[in-house]
């Protein structure tokens, strides 16, 4: 995987393999560990991505055609 460029999708199908050889069990211990650890790299790749994802979409564009933060209005307590 050194030459592949790491995606969202290729992360969470080696992460859902991890978890498949992990809930079977039959892994010796010094193996689990190994997977585990990559599991948990991947795990936190794709939450990163998932924010960067999230970070793009909470935007908005105001009437000049620039993309602004999302502020959402009209929260409980501060209606008028």
């Amino acid at each position: 995987m050194a030459n592949e460029k790491q995606t969202f999708q290729t992360s969470i199908n080696e992460l859902e393999e991890i978890v498949q050889v992990l809930e079977i069990g039959e892994v010796p211990l010094e193996d689990a560990i190994e997977l585990y650890k990559k599991g948990m790299k991947l795990s936190k790749f794709c939450h990163d991505q998932l924010t960067k994802a999230e970070e793009q979409l909470v935007s908005i564009m105001d009437e000049s055609g620039k993309e602004k933060p999302f502020e959402p209005t009209g929260e409980e307590g501060n209606k008028q």
